[in-house]
């Protein structure tokens, strides 16, 4: 049976078909349309299916969206089931994690009354321990906090947990956690980076004292939007952690299908969405970058998820002060930091801390290649397997070759406000220098 997950509505739509058990296709809406964040499927773009199913229920959503003030959703997509909001979120955790039993914890800015919630999953029975719910709302504090320093709210709030790093937690934040903070909040008269710091630090200790309190299986899951928040998930200590590399919205259009299935699903890699082929080798890849400093590569089926993990990446020489000439290509804010990927074998000599192959924790720099290394001494680290199915792993090999360094920085091949390079005509207008100055492979 085709099962056809849907995520749209709010923001980042998404589709997902699975066939027994199997991922076939997943696509962020945005990259096909090309417009930032866009939040409506197109029924011309969806693979038929037996079954559609959605993220969440709409009746029980519009009952929380009159209550605050908002207008009532419409159906746009005609599905036959639906699936709560959170557990949508859960089933796109479970359903891909390495192992069984464990506790789910979901935090996001909000889905039909619930904000945040724990699940237990014993031999495969799921039982619902624990709810926050609206008005109260983690991601909605720090939603509103982005909006008031003026970024993106539901879109931009990575951009205030880099900016943290430049401020100090001065400012008690802590009376958010009794207000409405989905209109916004009032003037906080302080530095940016000090707003930024302290909802930060608000944030990482409110998601301890959930997980000592709630979570208390060895394997924990974390999921919804809130699960990118790459420096409060490596506070969590003596965890065995799984985020599935699309925690957010998008990645509830998995999490449907799942709920529907019923069971786990053969997971590999989150490499599932367009494919381009490129006629370029890592060999004429690395020989470009040691030459040039820079390049992108648009290769394979583009990831699953907001993190480029090779196949849409632009990669620069971490050994060069190229930062602000990275950030100059993407046209975004010069304070923004930049990850490394490098080889597996290689990571610990360089880094200490949690690091994984989706970018989920950060962990601190043992080099002093300052490129790839944000202003508190960490990294957002990639570590590249072995196993690694994109064309990033044989290009580092390469590199390694030529210049004695495991690791490349690597960012989204995209420019800021705009999604990633999804196809070849995407491909050729970075070329034609239509998007970007960047050579794309």
């Amino acid at each position: 049976m085709n099962i056809l997950g849907i995520s749209e509505g709010s923001h980042d739509a998404a589709w997902c078909l699975i066939k027994d058990g199997e991922i076939i296709e997943a696509h962020h809406i945005e990259r096909h349309t090309q417009i930032k964040n866009d939040k409506w499927l197109q029924q011309k773009l969806l693979p038929k299916a037996d079954v559609v199913v959605r993220h969440e229920n709409l009746n029980e959503l519009n009952k929380r969206r009159k209550i605050s003030g908002q207008d009532e959703r419409k159906e746009n997509i005609k599905c036959d089931v639906e699936c709560n909001h959170h557990l949508s979120h859960a089933w796109a955790g479970w359903a891909t994690a390495p192992f069984n039993d464990c506790d789910i914890l979901v935090i996001d800015a909000i889905g039909e009354l619930e904000t945040a919630a724990v699940y237990e999953v014993r031999n495969e029975k799921w039982k619902l321990t624990w709810t926050m719910n609206y008005p109260q709302s983690l991601g909605l504090i720090y939603s509103a906090v982005t909006d008031l320093l003026g970024y993106k709210p539901m879109e931009e709030e990575y951009i205030v947990m880099g900016l943290a790093a430049y401020g100090e937690p001065n400012i008690d934040l802590s009376y958010l956690l009794n207000e409405n903070c989905h209109k916004g909040i009032k003037t906080i008269p302080r530095y940016p980076q000090d707003v930024a710091a302290s909802v930060q630090k608000l944030y990482e200790d409110e998601l301890l004292k959930i997980v000592k309190k709630h979570c208390h299986h060895k394997n924990l899951i974390l999921m919804g939007g809130c699960a990118l928040n790459c420096v409060a998930n490596s506070k969590i200590n003596n965890k065995n952690i799984w985020i599935m590399p699309n925690p957010g919205d998008a990645g509830s259009s998995l999490g449907a299908a799942a709920f529907v299935y019923n069971k786990k699903l053969k997971w590999k890699d989150p490499y599932l969405g367009t494919n381009i082929k490129s006629n370029y080798t890592p060999k004429n890849i690395a020989r470009f970058l040691y030459e040039h400093n820079h390049c992108g590569v648009a290769d394979g089926r583009i990831e699953f998820g907001p993190r480029a993990l090779g196949n849409r990446s632009l990669l620069a020489d971490p050994r060069l002060d190229i930062k602000d000439s990275i950030n100059n290509i993407k046209q975004r804010q010069a304070f923004r930091p930049f990850a490394p990927a490098i080889l597996e074998e290689y990571a610990n000599e360089y880094f200490e801390g949690p690091m994984n192959e989706y970018m989920q924790f950060v962990a601190k720099a043992k080099h002093d290649y300052k490129s790839v290394t944000h202003v508190d001494g960490t990294a957002r680290v990639q570590i590249v397997k072995k196993n690694c199915k994109s064309i990033l792993r044989p290009i580092l090999e390469e590199w390694m070759d030529l210049t004695n360094c495991p690791m490349l920085l690597n960012t989204s091949l995209n420019v800021k406000g705009k999604p990633m390079v999804n196809n070849e005509i995407h491909k050729k207008e970075w070329n034609s220098g239509t998007c970007a100055r960047c050579m794309v492979f």
